[in-house]
């Protein structure tokens, strides 16, 4: 049975549609991201699942109890959620320890002393718990707002870009630490963000949202490797894109012919090629490689060359016969790094070029 479920949930403000016929499980011990861009519904619909936002349709679900529908609203404290929101909202007058023991109203003082320090050992904070939240950095705030989430043992935990404050090596950590903390807890999550490298770090299943729709769900690999449409193939990282007709089932390209089966005879598309899909190979310039100085197809100029840490980004200026130049970005492994104006073979990974029918 799932933890969660919201069942063709719609919510408008005024005349703004903000959430539109949204649908999507928890599993038990499952991590869904809601992802996609600012003003999508994503935080509409964790607040509607918390019970901050009153349901206008649809019905929320918990360990298949109705929560809310057209009849009954069950308020968000009688819900079993945990919740964390993108500034913590620690109470600066209380210290960690009675931070995180807030909410255990139900047990004795000792039970819920004994319980506080549980889970902020469990979060690598049981040294705070005598310190106030100004004391603490942005991370160990986060900590602390994790650990009283989790204390009354929630059904679900709902998170709304709990890291979004936090500066970038910060963040890579605490974000690893709260994904081991919530599978070592076995707590349902729907978390929300906007950031499709994080949404893919954390979760097991990824909803992505658009105009208030979830255009696409599935496993962050599903929607990497297999996206719908052109928005989830470049919400996911940059890509390259080309104009081409689709032939015989196939799209002539100066990249070579792509694949695309299902399309209809003679309709105009857009091709989507991620950075990583371009291999290079140095070639020589020169005629046995076409003729003249200039590059045989399959065959570009280097641009410009940069080392992004991990990968090396290339811009290629690759002939095209039907047009300009086409402009490429190849991402490589390590550090690569081609001299300006040398020739460089392309291969491309057809697994990781998309065939979309233009839009319009």
């Amino acid at each position: 049975m799932d933890a969660l479920a919201l069942e063709h949930v719609c919510h408008a403000f005024d005349e703004v549609l903000a959430v539109n016929d949204l649908s999507l499980t928890v599993g038990e011990g499952q991590l869904v991201c809601l992802l996609g861009p600012s003003g999508c519904g994503k935080t509409t619909a964790l607040r509607v699942a918390a019970g901050l936002e009153r349901l206008q349709k649809g019905r929320v679900l918990m360990d298949g109890r109705v929560m809310a529908d057209g009849d009954r609203d069950v308020p968000p404290e009688a819900r079993s959620v945990g919740l964390v929101f993108q500034d913590y909202s620690l109470f600066p007058h209380l210290s960690v320890l009675d931070n995180v023991a807030f909410g255990l109203r139900d047990l004795s003082s000792e039970a819920r002393r004994k319980r506080a320090l549980e889970v902020l050992e469990q979060v690598g904070m049981a040294a705070r718990a005598g310190g106030y939240p100004h004391t603490l950095s942005g991370g160990q705030q986060q900590r602390v707002a994790l650990a009283r989430a989790l204390a009354p043992r929630p059904r679900v935990m709902l998170l709304d870009e709990p890291f979004s404050g936090l500066d970038s090596s910060l963040r890579h950590q605490i974000r690893d630490d709260t994904l081991h903390v919530l599978k070592e807890s076995g707590t349902a999550t729907l978390m929300v963000t906007h950031d499709p490298e994080e949404a893919m770090f954390m979760a097991d299943k990824v909803a992505l949202m658009r105009d208030g729709a979830a255009v696409q769900q599935g496993t962050p690999g599903e929607l990497y490797f297999s996206p719908h449409d052109a928005f989830v193939a470049s919400f996911f990282g940059e890509v390259n894109r080309l104009d081409g007709r689709i032939e015989a089932g196939h799209v002539p390209t100066p990249l070579g012919q792509i694949c695309a089966p299902d399309l209809p005879e003679g309709a105009e598309v857009e091709i989507l090629i991620r950075p990583e899909a371009l291999r290079l190979d140095p070639q020589p310039r020169g005629p046995s490689q076409g003729g003249g100085a200039e590059p045989a197809p399959g065959v570009a100029r280097v641009l410009a060359a940069r080392v992004l840490g991990r990968s090396s980004l290339i811009h290629l200026s690759l002939p095209d016969r039907s047009g300009p130049d086409l402009h490429l970005h190849a991402r490589v492994p390590g550090r690569f790094l081609p001299s300006e104006d040398q020739a460089m073979g392309i291969h491309l990974d057809p697994s990781q070029a998309f065939v979309f029918l233009k839009a319009g």
